[in-house]
Protein backbone atom coordinates (compact mmCIF):
# COMPACT_ATOMS: atom_id res chain seq x y z
CA UNK A 1 0.00 0.00 0.00
CA UNK A 2 1.34 3.29 -0.77
CA UNK A 3 2.43 5.78 1.83
CA UNK A 4 1.13 9.51 2.09
CA UNK A 5 3.60 12.04 3.40
CA UNK A 6 1.33 14.54 5.57
CA UNK A 7 3.70 16.33 7.13
CA UNK A 8 7.15 17.00 8.78
CA UNK A 9 8.38 16.72 12.39
CA UNK A 10 10.18 20.40 12.93
CA UNK A 11 10.97 19.91 17.02
CA UNK A 12 10.72 18.65 20.31
CA UNK A 13 7.88 20.37 22.31
CA UNK A 14 8.64 20.50 25.87
CA UNK A 15 10.24 17.96 27.94
CA UNK A 16 7.41 14.71 28.00
CA UNK A 17 8.29 13.35 24.12
CA UNK A 18 5.79 15.39 22.64
CA UNK A 19 6.66 16.56 18.84
CA UNK A 20 5.49 19.68 16.60
CA UNK A 21 4.48 18.84 13.19
CA UNK A 22 4.28 20.97 10.10
CA UNK A 23 1.25 19.25 8.38
CA UNK A 24 0.89 19.83 4.91
CA UNK A 25 -2.81 19.97 4.71
CA UNK A 26 -5.56 22.67 4.57
CA UNK A 27 -7.42 20.38 7.65
CA UNK A 28 -5.17 20.14 10.36
CA UNK A 29 -7.69 18.58 12.87
CA UNK A 30 -7.45 15.64 10.43
CA UNK A 31 -4.50 14.46 12.93
CA UNK A 32 -7.35 13.60 15.41
CA UNK A 33 -8.90 10.80 13.42
CA UNK A 34 -5.74 8.92 13.05
CA UNK A 35 -5.06 6.41 15.70
CA UNK A 36 -1.39 5.59 13.70
CA UNK A 37 1.34 7.48 11.75
CA UNK A 38 4.33 6.15 9.85
CA UNK A 39 7.65 7.68 10.57
CA UNK A 40 10.74 6.59 9.64
CA UNK A 41 9.52 3.53 8.28
CA UNK A 42 8.13 2.41 10.98
CA UNK A 43 4.07 1.96 12.58
CA UNK A 44 3.73 4.60 15.32
CA UNK A 45 0.42 5.03 17.91
CA UNK A 46 -0.38 8.79 18.28
CA UNK A 47 -1.40 9.29 21.81
CA UNK A 48 -2.70 12.99 22.11
CA UNK A 49 -3.11 15.43 19.44
CA UNK A 50 -2.94 19.56 20.18
CA UNK A 51 -2.19 22.38 18.52
CA UNK A 52 0.06 25.15 19.00
CA UNK A 53 -0.89 28.07 16.24
CA UNK A 54 -0.93 26.60 13.43
CA UNK A 55 1.30 23.52 14.28
CA UNK A 56 0.65 20.00 15.37
CA UNK A 57 1.74 19.18 18.55
CA UNK A 58 1.77 15.26 18.45
CA UNK A 59 2.57 12.18 21.39
CA UNK A 60 3.46 9.63 20.06
CA UNK A 61 3.97 5.97 21.49
CA UNK A 62 7.11 5.34 22.80
CA UNK A 63 8.36 8.61 22.91
CA UNK A 64 8.38 9.62 26.33
CA UNK A 65 11.19 12.53 27.16
CA UNK A 66 12.88 15.60 25.25
CA UNK A 67 15.73 13.71 24.06
CA UNK A 68 13.47 11.20 22.26
CA UNK A 69 11.37 13.95 20.43
CA UNK A 70 14.05 15.64 18.94
CA UNK A 71 15.44 11.78 17.78
CA UNK A 72 12.53 11.94 15.33
CA UNK A 73 13.22 16.02 14.07
CA UNK A 74 13.72 16.53 10.45
CA UNK A 75 11.60 13.09 9.92
CA UNK A 76 8.80 12.95 8.15
CA UNK A 77 5.17 11.61 8.72
CA UNK A 78 3.06 9.54 6.35
CA UNK A 79 0.04 7.91 6.72
CA UNK A 80 -1.32 4.70 4.51
CA UNK A 81 -3.10 5.56 1.09
CA UNK A 82 -6.90 3.84 2.79
CA UNK A 83 -6.36 6.40 5.29
CA UNK A 84 -6.84 9.52 2.87
CA UNK A 85 -10.14 11.41 3.30
CA UNK A 86 -12.42 12.15 0.97
CA UNK A 87 -12.07 15.64 -0.41
CA UNK A 88 -14.62 18.46 -1.24
CA UNK A 89 -14.84 19.34 -4.50
CA UNK A 90 -12.44 21.77 -6.41
CA UNK A 91 -9.54 20.05 -3.94
CA UNK A 92 -6.94 17.57 -4.78
CA UNK A 93 -4.40 15.33 -3.45
CA UNK A 94 -0.88 16.18 -4.48
CA UNK A 95 -0.29 12.56 -5.69
CA UNK A 96 -2.79 12.84 -7.73
CA UNK A 97 -1.54 16.38 -9.86
CA UNK A 98 2.08 15.06 -10.47
CA UNK A 99 2.81 14.48 -13.42
CA UNK A 100 -0.41 16.38 -15.20
CA UNK A 101 -0.09 18.16 -18.49
CA UNK A 102 0.16 22.33 -17.91
CA UNK A 103 -1.20 24.42 -20.86
CA UNK A 104 -2.28 27.90 -21.43
CA UNK A 105 -4.54 29.17 -23.92
CA UNK A 106 -2.14 31.63 -25.10
CA UNK A 107 1.24 29.65 -25.01
CA UNK A 108 -0.37 26.02 -25.41
CA UNK A 109 1.64 22.77 -24.10
CA UNK A 110 3.71 24.59 -21.69
CA UNK A 111 4.85 20.97 -19.89
CA UNK A 112 4.66 18.87 -16.86
CA UNK A 113 3.49 19.41 -13.19
CA UNK A 114 6.57 17.98 -11.52
CA UNK A 115 6.26 19.24 -7.55
CA UNK A 116 3.92 21.26 -5.51
CA UNK A 117 5.99 23.62 -2.88
CA UNK A 118 3.53 24.26 0.50
CA UNK A 119 4.72 26.83 2.47
CA UNK A 120 2.94 29.12 4.80
CA UNK A 121 2.16 31.34 2.84
CA UNK A 122 1.09 30.12 -1.16
CA UNK A 123 1.33 26.87 -2.47
CA UNK A 124 3.65 27.02 -6.04
CA UNK A 125 3.16 24.87 -8.30
CA UNK A 126 6.98 23.99 -9.87
CA UNK A 127 6.36 23.08 -13.91
CA UNK A 128 9.15 21.58 -15.71
CA UNK A 129 8.88 22.87 -19.36
CA UNK A 130 8.93 21.63 -22.47
CA UNK A 131 12.36 22.74 -22.67
CA UNK A 132 13.42 21.43 -19.47
CA UNK A 133 13.56 24.28 -17.60
CA UNK A 134 11.71 24.59 -14.22
CA UNK A 135 9.27 27.30 -13.85
CA UNK A 136 7.11 28.49 -10.45
CA UNK A 137 2.77 28.84 -10.56
CA UNK A 138 1.10 30.41 -7.55
CA UNK A 139 -1.44 27.78 -6.98
CA UNK A 140 -4.32 30.37 -7.01
CA UNK A 141 -7.42 30.68 -8.93
CA UNK A 142 -5.89 33.84 -10.84
CA UNK A 143 -3.30 31.55 -11.99
CA UNK A 144 -5.01 27.91 -12.07
CA UNK A 145 -8.25 28.26 -14.58
CA UNK A 146 -9.32 24.18 -14.41
CA UNK A 147 -7.86 21.51 -13.07
CA UNK A 148 -9.13 17.96 -15.34
CA UNK A 149 -8.02 14.82 -13.11
CA UNK A 150 -10.06 12.96 -16.01
CA UNK A 151 -7.73 14.30 -18.79
CA UNK A 152 -4.73 14.59 -16.54
CA UNK A 153 -4.39 18.61 -17.70
CA UNK A 154 -4.28 21.72 -15.59
CA UNK A 155 -4.98 24.87 -17.71
CA UNK A 156 -3.21 28.10 -16.43
CA UNK A 157 -3.28 31.79 -17.09
CA UNK A 158 0.70 33.19 -17.08
CA UNK A 159 1.65 36.68 -16.62
CA UNK A 160 3.36 38.14 -18.97
CA UNK A 161 7.25 37.06 -19.17
CA UNK A 162 7.21 34.34 -17.06
CA UNK A 163 8.22 31.87 -19.55
CA UNK A 164 11.17 34.14 -20.24
CA UNK A 165 12.16 34.09 -16.83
Amino acid sequence: MEKIKIGKIVNAVGLKGEVKVYHYSDYKERFEELDQLWIGGRKVAIEGVRYMKDMVILKLAGVSDRNGAEALKEQEVFIDESMLRVLPEDTYYIKDLIGMEVTSQKEGRIGLLTDVIQNSSQDLYEVTTTEGRKIFIPAVEEFIRDIDCQNRKITVELIEGLLEL
